[in-house]
């Protein structure tokens, strides 16, 4: 496993900083598809709670969302469509439009033990809750979900600025550099159970995972170190040897450094769309405004997408399934919060 991948994902921050092709400015009539496509099923009474791809017909900018997809799972893992108009409509409005959009993507999986499916990120001023609801800045992660995608309603008065980095080219990296360390990553690590009571009965506290894995040569990384690092000291945990806390160590050098990390000003109307199995994300710290009613607002949704890679079976802790093409991830499988399908999963 510790060779590299031959994989369009393997791509560095210049070189995508300068690319176009991972970026499109959605037309006039694209937009008035849109839009077209809400009134529709506004006008037959559907929410969201009963919206379906159906009610919500995109006829031409399917197939954009479709090329979308392909790119996310087949290309770069990383795409926007830019230039929505977001002035003139309330937020509700857009919250709809944008569900409607992520219909036409895959199916949306929970985020949160509050079985929140369309998730608000803003900064609500508290320093206890999960960073989506704060202003300061977030390390590179992933979500678990195959596909994670924000709808900027807002953006802040300065900073916020959002930094993806392809694991891809970081595997590689670590591939030709340090492929000892990289062996490592491929390997068990013990991490910490994250289900509140009363979910958390029946469960054990902690479970091993690896960080890197791959099925068909295609990768899946699940950088969340974080819940490495809180399942040491609990009982039964062995301490992390150093060598996993140096491959730790430079997976996040790597991707915080300029070479590897891609960095982007969120605009207005912008709808970001990740694939978490091949690039990790991040945000820079924000200032905000004072008024409500310009502060930085954007929506996010988690998504299992039909055309999603084949998983090994040490995610299956996280994922619950990992066939190709099924719906899983997300948060709050165990107490039934996963209400949403768009497609069934595929017979094995």
């Amino acid at each position: 496993m510790n060779t590299v991948i031959d994989d369009p994902c393997d791509w560095r921050g210049a070189a995508m900083g300068s690319a176009t092709d991972w970026i499109h400015s959605l037309t006039p009539d694209e937009i008035d598809e849109i839009e077209r496509a809400a009134a529709h099923a506004y006008s037959l009474g559907k929410t969201i709670d009963t919206l379906t791809i159906e009610d919500f017909p995109l006829p031409n900018v399917g197939v954009r969302l479709s090329h979308l997809k392909e790119s996310l799972e087949n290309q770069y893992g990383l795409y926007v469509l830019r230039g929505f108009p977001t002035e003139g409509k309330s937020v509700d409005d857009l919250r709809y439009i944008f569900w409607g959009i992520g219909l036409h993507l895959g199916t949306a999986v929970c985020q949160s033990y509050k079985g929140d499916f369309l998730g608000d990120v803003r900064d609500f001023g508290t320093s206890d809750g999960r960073l989506y609801n704060t202003n300061a800045a977030g390390g590179f992660h992933v979500d678990t979900c195959d596909v994670v995608g924000l709808f900027v309603v807002r953006p802040a008065k300065s900073g916020g600025l959002s930094r993806i980095a392809s694991t891809v080219a970081i595997h590689n990296e670590i591939a030709r550099t340090r492929s000892d360390l990289l062996e490592v990553l491929y390997q068990p690590f013990y991490w910490k159970t994250t289900i509140p009571a009363p979910f958390s009965a029946g469960h054990p506290p902690y479970f091993q995972q690896p960080l890197f894995s791959r099925v068909a040569n295609k990768l899946s990384c699940l950088w969340l170190p974080v819940k490495i690092n809180l399942a040491q000291g609990m009982e039964g945990v062995p301490h992390l040897t150093d060598k996993q806390r140096e491959a730790i160590d430079l997976v996040t050098q790597l991707a915080e450094s300029e070479e590897f990390a891609v960095s982007m000003m969120f605009e207005a109307g912008d709808m970001q769309f990740v694939n978490n199995h091949v690039c990790v994300h991040g945000r820079t710290a924000f200032e905000d405004y004072t008024d409500e009613a310009r502060k930085r607002h954007l929506f996010r949704l988690w998504l299992s997408v039909p055309n999603s890679r084949e998983l090994d079976v040490s995610l299956k802790p996280t994922y619950g399934e990992v066939g190709a093409g099924q719906v899983r991830g997300g948060i709050g499988r165990e107490c039934g919060l996963r209400k949403y399908r768009t497609y069934e999963a595929p017979e094995n």
